[in-house]
């Protein structure tokens, strides 16, 4: 009743209005001054650094009357006041935890967020719907609740830092919001290998493997070194960081469901070699520097080493079907993480429907 619903169900508001004056003796103006009420709870509030979480659900009556560690990490949205945001509660487990220890261990955490920013300037994979934001409001009219900064989005799925799910090649495959969270987390490795890569490139696993301990089951985020090339670095290159990213060598994907991994993640726009995708055709030139590379690495010629009724979209159709999906654009602190074990979260927003999501994306490590 302190917004424009008051207007909008009067009959709603006389109800309100009643139980206002048999509890205090006021109306309901007099207990909730509009102009007084509205610059507390839409300025002062805000200006303060007080933001609010709206529509909480899921496991929240698991958490009654304890106290929890949380996280909400809203979509990095530059040009937008609001944001969606997967909200997640870590808690010791019973009452016999040391929960002294439990928050002390978790303020000792550093935070690694890899996200890239969502802007109407974040390049979307190629041939893609871009973002664009429409305003549907303005905070102008902020008379009895009217006022206030709205806008929609519309764009595709695939661009800024977001989750590739089962469902995006695999028909059968789960959607983004059938998946349980405890898959999106876990322990697992960043491993810099941008040294051994280059324009059009291919990388193997044992340039994994030499690097970095890893474990049967971890998440595995490779960092190629593209993230310097992405729409917001001062190197920014959209070509290269969309056509010419290196890509993975023809027994990865088989070595990824052989070491069991997670899910991986890439600092580029793909998991891909984008000369295994429609790329190809759409940027000869490309092809045949990557054909010459290739060439020089494996002694044959590109649909050789990738004949493309096997290796068309390799680690789409052949991984997805076996659960194993992958992040694609990370970036942000990814460019000063050292090669090593991390823990490993992606806040991915529960869409039932959907085959791939936005998310953000983090690792820790002790501070």
């Amino acid at each position: 009743m302190n917004t424009s619903v008051r207007r909008l169900h009067p009959g709603e508001f006389a109800k309100a209005e009643a139980k206002a004056r048999e509890a205090t003796g006021k109306s309901w103006d007099e207990l909730f001054p509009p102009g007084e009420y509205y610059g507390l709870t839409h300025r002062t509030l805000p200006t303060s650094g007080l933001c609010l979480v709206e529509a909480l659900g899921g496991e929240i009556g698991e958490l009654l009357n304890r106290r929890a560690w949380l996280f909400i990490p809203p979509l990095p949205f530059m040009e937008v006041e609001s944001a969606w945001s997967r909200v997640v509660a870590v808690a010791p487990r019973d009452e016999e935890d040391d929960e002294a220890g439990f928050f002390d261990a978790m303020g000792a955490m550093e935070m690694l967020d890899m996200t890239l920013p969502f802007s109407v300037q974040t390049p979307q994979w190629a041939n893609y719907e871009p973002l664009s934001i429409k305003y549907t409001k303005r905070v102008g009219g902020q008379d009895l609740g009217l006022g206030r900064n709205n806008a929609h989005c519309r764009a595709s799925f695939h661009l800024a830092t977001h989750m590739d799910g089962e469902k995006h090649f695999w028909a059968a495959g789960r959607t983004i919001g059938q998946v349980p969270l405890d898959y999106w987390h876990g322990p697992g490795v960043i491993v810099d290998i941008s040294d051994v890569v280059s324009d059009s490139s291919v990388y193997t696993p044992e340039m994994i493997e030499e690097r970095v301990d890893l474990h049967d089951g971890d998440i595995l985020l490779i960092k190629a070194g593209w993230h310097r090339y992405g729409w917001n670095s001062p190197d920014a290159d959209e070509f290269r960081y969309m056509i010419q990213h290196p890509g993975p060598s023809p027994e990865f994907a088989d070595w990824c469901v052989e070491r069991r991994i997670k899910w991986l993640g890439i600092d580029c726009v793909a998991m891909e070699h984008p000369m295994n995708t429609i790329q190809r055709i759409f940027h000869p030139g490309t092809f045949a520097v990557a054909n010459a590379k290739l060439k020089a690495q494996y002694g044959k010629d590109w649909d050789e080493v990738y004949p493309q009724d096997k290796y068309y979209q390799d680690m789409h159709l052949n991984l997805f079907p076996k659960g194993i999906v992958h992040a694609e654009n990370l970036g942000g602190a990814i460019a000063d993480a050292e090669t090593g074990r991390y823990y490993i979260a992606a806040f991915i927003q529960r869409g039932m429907e959907l085959a791939s999501c936005w998310g953000r994306f983090v690792a820790f490590r002790e501070g």
